[in-house]
């Protein structure tokens, strides 16, 4: 039974590191892209046709040339919207992203973290491929996806056997669509592809696997009845189909199995797979060679076979000191490295510890999968081994041919490969060493525990057991006893007291319950009809075949059939199983010339009438040899038929008187028997003879294939670095097809950049002869395309510039630009430019001049100079200063006519530059202000003058804005209010000296408006009237309720108070009397007033009144009465 079955997956990587801590936990998948020479193309297909929110990350390892600098994140951002990028060391992966690796570099991923590292060799046979897929692998688990596009050689192959393995996706690119079709192909004949399809329908089939297995992952539960009554009947059809019986592997693992299945069919129930496998038998081959997955390599965890080298073997070598037979059985040997390892190592054990005895081992390597016994058979390995085999033995155990490596026939003749299921079909016995790696874990327990005890009977005392990392005896520790703690290499016990019966495999098989709706007709006739056929045929080979001999082509006995002991007879001393060893005599000589014969013919030789003596009796034996070709696992074997003449008597005549004539005929073959027998010995002397010289020929011979083996070692170095080289130069190749598609895009771009542009361009080279030139140029020098070549000097030119040559070769000489502004004829104006034509090598190879046409510039400038000239006058004119400051508060216009602000020198200079003053400090905050807040800002400004003197200015500061709204700059505006200080400092001490006076004067003083409203009062007014100025101000008398009153008592109206009557009639009044009550407390006063009413110029209606009044002692003439009233309340 072989690992393969339900895929006898092994681990990739060292297995001390487990799974639970080397797992990434992502929510994403990661797919892992691997190409070679022609994958740009198929990468960027692919690419295009990734949406660009996927939710997967790409990581594309392509073969590259380790000296040239890597182009194709360039090439492959312009066919995705996904960011590309190179892979720096310890780069994070993020859904969405493509990942491209760096010439020269092996990459491995840690944890979803990229790592670089160097690779051994500089050139030849190096594998990035397989090695980022190993680690793929081992890290994102279910979550990897391995696709392989166009490419030579088989790079990759063994990187996606890792995926399968971690139970990821495998997707390969068709063949015939790619433009290399080796690496699809070898990754093909792996039998690990999920899908098969171009490359732009990958990135869909990819994104429909995932969602199915997502969902699967998300849901992932106990099998429910329905489920498992549908696993069952799945199972049932296998075994319909195929004859294996999967019942008793692990439910798990076959469910997972079928899971992929399904989610490459986006089947979403396992009923409908079911009648989908009813439905297509072709299906039902697939997930039989699905569940058959093997993956193994040479020396899969070195440190378990370094000690099956240094311990277990030989340890079994010195249990036998006269040498011998060892045997050793590989249960699940997928194709056949386990094997081959097994023997690689027991030679390499022999002439370490070089034993005293001669040994041999012979190793039987069985597994269920045929097509993989029949690969194993050939002993061809791809290229890509050297990551699991070292130099050296690659050297010594394998020959180097296209595109892989045979193991060398000594290897190759211990192993004895054949096709077994070890849970239906007998064991091998007598057994040193049993080797079944990572193939119980896939099994239910009760089927471990019928198999370790299997194991156990097949072993010889002492011999040793080989178990995969995750595998162990179980509660078998009376059967083996574990070597050490790290290995799984057991030792064989011998158990004490009676031992439990022993189950065979035709007894592990269980019955599986019947299904009526699968396939119930075609079981019931199939089998009965083969219990039949197998009855007949056992009982013809009972009675009536005639006995037979299976051998090897060395005569080794393999299997026998029917009784041959009348035939052959095992000799006398060391048990030895080679049929010219065993043969009866009168057959012996017979045997071996027909058997020799029959190898060299390839065809099947009788002999009829071989006498063979036994007992006493004789008896005439018919003798056929035929060499096997068919069937294939029969292949290279030859069978020996024994069959009895009857015809001839072989009873012995009793004694009787010979005549004469019979003697002399008796004699006469005596002769001849003597002379024949001569002839044999000289022809024997003659073949001794050429063989000596045979022989020496065979050492010359074996000394020239030595030296032909080391020129094709070297030979079969160069053609994988020629190789290796190849595909790196097409990789090259297509980059640079791709820049030169891109360089003639872009010098159509810029030719047709410079044509549509108004700058004219003139190339030159360093000799100042044309080089190229644009269209425009035509206008200005008078150029056309056969001047190409021509020097400079020698076309004639509308520019004024006599100097260009000049100027050019200064440039060729200092390298340092010259730009300068010509006149040409018809009033244009050009500015021309000068400047070194630099390569991407930094030399400079000529130069480059544009003639830009500023004429329109020109006519601009000189008519902003003319208004810059009228501004500047009307400034000056106007006495106010002008100043305009850029976002760096530096002076880039400035207009003082007198300079008492601002020196002509401060142009170009910061606000902060200039001398520390006090109205310079005060201008840096008002510019500071303005530009942060946006808003027009008006401030007095005083500037002390060298003289002493001070002069006063209204600061306007605004700021400047683009046509965004956005401040560049402020403008500040300055005028001179110095002599209209001084007039209101003259005011001010006017009005207040006419305050002191008015104040002063020693009667009351009451200024009103038109209205009777009191505007300004003096001291000896709040006296008389008892009102406070602040009481009055603004009120007229009506509203201060003044009571006023004649001489003669009676009541005084307020419209014939003299201030109304002044102003009524624009006349002064003057003497009039009148009582005024104080409102503290009621008494009289007795006032004479006057009012005199002020006009403006040219106007003749009075604007204010001016009312005096004094008070006087009594009027001349008071009633009575009103002298009653007078007395205080």
């Amino acid at each position: 039974m072989a690992k393969k079955e339900t895929a006898g997956r092994r681990k990739t990587l060292k297995p001390e590191f487990s799974n639970e801590l080397h797992k990434a936990d992502f929510s994403f998948p990661v797919i892992g892209i691997g190409a070679s020479a022609g994958g740009l193309e198929a990468m960027e297909i692919f690419l295009k046709n990734v949406p660009s929110r996927c939710g997967m990350a790409f990581v594309i390892v392509q073969h590259l040339d380790p000296t040239h600098k890597d182009l194709l994140p360039e090439l492959l951002q312009r066919t995705t919207e996904m960011p590309v990028v190179q892979v720096s060391d310890r780069m994070a992966v993020e859904p969405d992203h493509v990942y491209v690796i760096p010439p020269n570099k092996d990459l491995s991923m840690l944890h979803g973290i990229l790592h670089l590292l160097d690779p051994a060799e500089p050139r030849g046979l190096r594998l990035p491929i397989d090695y980022f897929f190993r680690s793929l692998a081992y890290d994102m688990q279910q979550q990897s996806i391995g696709v392989i596009l166009s490419g030579m050689g088989s790079d990759g192959r063994l990187g996606l056997s890792a995926i399968k393995e971690k139970g990821g996706g495998v997707f390969i690119q068709d063949p015939s669509t790619a433009k290399f079709d080796g690496m699809p192909r070898s990754a093909i004949d792996t039998g690990l592809a999920d899908v098969i399809a171009p490359a732009e329908e990958l990135p869909d089939k990819i994104i429909a696997y995932l969602k199915h297995v997502h969902s699967v992952i998300k849901h992932e539960s106990p099998l429910e009845d329905k489920a498992l009554s549908a696993l069952e009947k799945v199972v049932i059809l296998l075994r319909a189909h195929t004859g294996q019986d999967f019942s008793l592997y692990k439910k798990s693992t076959i469910y997972r199995r079928i899971e992929r299945r399904m989610g490459i069919h986006q089947i979403e129930r396992i009923a409908d797979y079911v009648r989908f496998l009813q439905a297509n038998p072709h299906e039902t081959l697939l997930l039989f060679k699905e569940l058959l997955i093997g993956v193994t390599s040479f020396f899969r965890d070195p440190e378990m076979w370094e000690v099956l080298k240094t311990r277990v073997i030989p340890s079994l070598l010195v249990s036998r000191p006269s040498g011998g037979i060892l045997r050793a059985w590989i249960a699940g040997c997928s194709t056949g490295e386990e094997a081959y390892s097994l023997a690689i190592i027991f030679r390499e054990t022999l002439e370490a510890v070089k034993p005293i005895g001669t040994f041999k081992l012979q190793i039987f390597a069985t597994d269920l999968d045929k097509d993989a016994i029949d690969k194993a058979r050939t002993g061809f390995f791809p290229l890509n081994i050297t990551a699991d085999v070292s130099q050296e033995r690659l050297r010594r155990f394998f020959e180097s041919e296209d595109n892989g490596f045979r193991i060398s026939r000594e290897i190759r003749e211990t192993v004895v490969f054949a096709p077994q299921n070890v849970i239906m079909d007998p064991p091998f016995i007598k057994l040193d060493i049993l080797v079944c790696r990572n193939l119980l874990i896939y099994m239910e327990q009760d089927l471990q525990k019928k198999l370790i005890p299997l194991f156990h009977y097949s072993l010889n005392p002492g011999g040793f057991l080989f178990l995969g990392s995750a595998e162990s005896i179980g509660s078998f520790s009376n059967l083996f006893r574990p070597l050490d703690s790290k290995t799984r290499l057991f030792c064989r016990l011998q158990p004490n007291g009676r031992s439990e019966p022993l189950d065979l495999p035709f007894a592990f098989v269980r019955a599986l319950p019947a299904f009526p709706d699968v396939a119930a007709e075609q079981s019931s006739s199939k089998s009965s009809s083969l219990n039949l056929q197998t009855l007949v045929d056992r009982f013809l080979l009972q009675h009536y075949a005639p006995a037979a001999v299976l051998t090897n082509d060395k005569g080794d006995i393999i299997y026998i059939c029917g009784h041959t002991g009348k035939y052959i007879e095992p000799a006398a001393g060391k048990a030895n199983w080679n049929i010219f060893a065993m043969a009866r005599e009168g057959l012996r000589f017979e045997l071996d010339l027909l058997f020799r014969n029959a190898l060299r013919q390839k065809t099947a030789v009788t002999r009829k009438g071989l006498t063979l003596g036994m007992n006493g009796d004789t008896q005439t034996v018919n003798l056929t040899i035929e060499p096997l070709e068919a069937p294939d696992a029969l292949r290279g074997l030859i069978l020996i038929v024994f069959k009895d003449d009857d015809n001839v008597s072989g009873e012995i005549l009793p004694d009787t008187s010979f005549s004469d004539a019979a003697g002399n005929r008796l004699t006469s073959l005596h002769q001849e028997l003597s002379m024949a027998r001569d002839e044999i010995l000289s022809i024997r002397e003659e073949m001794e003879t050429s063989q000596e010289e045979l022989k020496s020929t065979n050492e010359e011979m074996l000394s020239a294939n030595e030296e032909l083996q080391s020129t094709n070692e070297e030979l079969t170095t160069s053609k994988e670095e020629m190789q290796s080289m190849n595909e790196e130069l097409q990789t090259v190749n297509h980059e640079l097809q791709s820049k030169v598609r891109d360089l003639s895009q872009v010098n159509n771009d810029m030719k047709n950049l410079l044509n549509s542009t108004d700058i004219a361009t003139l190339f030159l080279d360093d000799s100042l002869n044309i080089r190229r030139f644009t269209t425009r140029t035509t206008s200005i020098i008078k150029l056309i395309a056969s001047d190409v070549g021509r020097p400079i000097t020698d076309i004639v030119t509308d520019l004024h510039y006599p100097d260009l040559a000049e100027d050019a070769r200064e440039v060729i000489q200092t390298l340092i630009f010259c730009e300068k502004q010509v006149p040409a004829t018809n009033g244009r104006w050009f500015n021309v430019k000068i400047m070194p034509y630099r390569t991407q090598e930094n030399r400079i190879i000529g130069l480059v001049i544009t003639f830009s046409d500023i004429t329109e510039a020109k006519n601009l400038e000189e008519n902003l100079r003319e208004n810059e000239n009228r501004f500047r006058t009307a400034i000056e004119s106007s006495n106010i200063i002008v100043a305009v400051f850029d976002r760096e508060f530096r002076f880039t216009w400035l207009c003082d006519p007198r300079h008492e602000m601002f020196r002509p020198d401060f142009t170009g200079r910061r606000d902060d530059e200039l001398p520390d003053e006090l109205h310079f400090k005060e201008l840096r905050e008002v510019n500071r202000e303005v530009f942060a807040k946006g808003n027009t800002f008006c401030r007095d400004l005083t500037v002390q003058l060298a003289n002493g003197c001070s002069r006063f200015y209204e600061l306007v500061s605004k700021p400047l804005k683009n046509g965004n709204g956005e401040t560049i700059g402020v403008i500040m505006v300055a005028s001179d209010n110095t002599c209209r200080k001084e007039a209101e400092r003259a005011r001010e001490e006017c009005e207040e000296s006419f305050r002191f006076l008015f104040d002063a004067i020693p009667e009351g003083a009451i200024f009103q408006d038109p209205e009777g409203k009191i505007l300004r009062t003096n001291h000896e007014a709040e006296r008389i009237l008892g009102y406070s100025r602040d009481e009055m101000q603004g009120k007229t008398a009506m509203e201060l309720r003044w009571k006023t009153v004649r001489q003669d008592g009676s009541d005084f109206p307020f419209e014939e108070h003299p201030a109304f009557i002044a102003l009524g009639t624009a006349q002064p009044v003057r003497g009039v009397v009148m009582g005024v009550f104080h409102p503290g407390n009621n008494t009289c006063r007795w006032i004479s007033i006057n009012a005199l009413p002020r006009f403006r110029d040219g106007m003749s209606a009075p604007y204010q009144v001016y009312v005096t009044f004094h008070e006087i002692t009594s009027p001349k003439a008071l009633p009575s009465a009103f002298k009653k009233k007078e007395k205080p309340l």
